[in-house]
């Protein structure tokens, strides 16, 4: 398999779990979505931001642009705006990844951020941004279960492969 085939899976994938976990959430009342326990991100509605925040610096550092809304700091979170945000900014980075080709994913980049610095491959920041999401996500899910939200669907990227394969 090409570094491009797994790359442009891994990205749809990314999409498809933010996308079921976006309609998943948007039947819950308000009030839990934004219902403050502890965890990394206090809430589901900050924990969903922080995914979008950090989708929005990977793709700026993956295709090599400055600019990206700078999410981390976002106060007063519309329930709306994330979601659509999340999504977005999953449909272009899954746009990008697919316009890449080998080569251009096995293109080293440094970063050099307040937390670490490295220079490794496009695909690989792309690994560990949707990775990233997939940590999250868990801790979506456990937050809804202690405010009682528990019909979480299956957002494992197995489950996603097995899927996608059985759809005409």
């Amino acid at each position: 398999m090409s570094v491009q085939k797994l790359a442009s899976n891994y990205a749809a994938y990314n999409l498809w779990a933010n996308r079921q976990f976006v309609k998943w959430l948007s039947a819950k009342p308000g009030e839990l979505l934004h219902k403050e326990l502890p965890s990394s991100f206090s809430s589901i509605i900050k924990t969903l931001n922080h995914i979008w925040a950090t989708e929005e610096y990977w793709y700026s550092v993956i295709a090599e642009t400055p600019d990206f809304e700078k999410r981390y700091d976002a106060e007063n979170l519309v329930t709306d705006e994330v979601f659509k945000g999340l999504l977005n900014r999953s449909e272009l980075l899954k746009k990008h990844i697919d316009s890449l080709s080998d080569a251009e994913l096995e293109t080293k980049l440094k970063v050099v951020s307040p937390w670490f610095e490295c220079e490794l491959p496009k695909y690989e920041y792309l690994l560990h941004a949707v990775n990233h999401g997939t940590y999250h996500r868990g801790q979506i899910v456990t937050i809804g279960r202690n405010i009682g939200i528990t019909d979480a669907s299956n957002t494992d990227y197995n489950f996603y492969n097995v899927m996608k394969d059985k759809q005409p």
